[in-house]
């Protein structure tokens, strides 16, 4: 009975591509050979290696916002901005000590905007932003 090997390597989650000799597979053999008749399976994750996270703490919690200006932050998602408006609404109705800004964040969801975080750092005490989902 002929086994189909990549059919074997899809039904095991794993990619085709470990039957090719390409370098990082290389690498592997030695171990595969230490590894023979122990009925271990040597895969490689396609994934490679992410960076190191690098962790920011929370900013201090404020005692109150009265005088205090909050940020309103809409990254584009859809009706994200809508949404935005009526807490800014709510805050001018409930809490008028406190001054609101809106903004819209330059480019795409993930990619940064120094600019506008650098005006939060500086004019702002908190921040409320609408990322959707």
């Amino acid at each position: 009975m002929k086994i189909d090997r990549r059919k074997l390597l899809a039904l095991l989650g794993m990619s085709p591509t470990l039957l090719t000799d390409t370098p990082a597979r290389a690498q592997t053999k030695k171990a595969a050979r230490a590894n023979a008749g122990t009925g271990k399976v040597i895969g490689l994750n396609p994934r490679g290696t992410p960076p190191p996270i690098k962790l920011i703490p929370m900013a201090p919690r404020l005692a109150s916002l009265d005088g205090k200006t909050v940020y309103f932050v809409d990254v584009g998602f859809h009706d994200g901005d809508n949404f935005l408006r009526q807490i800014q609404a709510w805050f001018h109705q409930n809490m008028p000590g406190v001054t609101t800004v809106f903004k819209r964040k330059a480019g795409a969801y993930a990619e940064d905007d120094p600019k506008l975080w650098a005006e939060i750092k500086d004019k702002g005490h908190g921040m409320i932003m609408a990322i959707g989902h």
